[in-house]
């Protein structure tokens, strides 16, 4: 990584860090969105970089607020997460190698959907879902996070349906989060795909995101929460249309 692709990487979290402290969701959409509309280093890469800032997150979070987790509801998500993270990991190594157009073309679409269903308000469930319902959306977001580090979308919206405290609920989710990045790294490292030391360079930006997190919640722009939400889902719609589009044609004129 250049020194032009670190200041565009580290302004990019930031960014993304930025709103996801005001909307509270779209840190690995953004900056997985924004690698794969610039360019600046390879998804791949820029997966494993956003699972270890997710992680990092993560532990601020949790240093006070583990006693909150869902224990039940995180250990049948983990369930089905795990197994679907290696699989999500294998095809995230498969087509990188020999079909990048296909690959920015999944990523395309998962960032239009997670924008879609994000734009929709959860109905809030009588009752509790069953077992059967957390881990097949364990499953989605195990896969997710393999491919992209973004493992968010369908759980948020699986959890906040349920009738349970908020605290708990972003709790819980923080911690199947900080899980999965922790076996997302560990897969990178165990597999030898460790990062080059100036792809590394990267994790510079945990103090980034730091400052930015910090910066959001002191300093927020004049829009209400609404007009930012709505803003921030209308970007990402439109960044997983721009990383569809030119791959769905090179894939048209290839064939």
């Amino acid at each position: 990584m250049s020194f032009v692709e670190l200041i565009g990487f580290l302004a990019l979290t930031g960014i993304a860090a930025y709103i996801q402290t005001l909307t509270g969701f779209a840190f690995g959409l953004i900056t997985m969105g924004g690698v794969g509309l610039t360019g600046l280093l390879s998804l791949p890469d820029a997966a494993m970089l956003v699972s270890a800032l997710t992680f990092v997150n993560a532990v601020q979070m949790l240093h006070k607020g583990w006693r909150d987790v869902a224990w039940r509801e995180f250990r049948v998500v983990m369930l089905t997460s795990i197994p679907m993270l290696f699989v999500g990991y294998w095809l995230l190594e498969w087509l990188a190698g020999t079909r990048a157009d296909i690959l920015r073309l999944i990523l395309g679409f998962v960032i239009i959907v997670s924008s879609l269903q994000l734009a929709r308000k959860p109905e809030p469930l009588p009752g509790r879902s069953s077992d059967g319902s957390f881990m097949f959306f364990g499953s989605i977001a195990g896969l997710m996070g393999g491919l992209f580090s973004t493992a968010g979308p369908p759980l948020v919206y699986h959890f906040y349906r349920q009738p349970m405290p908020q605290v708990t609920i972003r709790e819980t989710l923080v911690t199947v989060f900080a899980l999965n990045a922790v076996f997302r790294n560990g897969l990178v490292i165990f597999s030898g795909n460790l990062p080059s030391p100036s792809t590394l360079t990267g994790l510079f930006a945990v103090p980034v995101v730091m400052g930015a997190t910090h910066a959001a919640r002191r300093w927020p722009p004049p829009l209400s929460a609404a007009t930012m939400r709505l803003i921030v889902l209308g970007l990402l719609f439109l960044s997983g249309v721009s990383l569809g589009m030119p791959a769905v044609v090179h894939l048209l004129k290839a064939h």
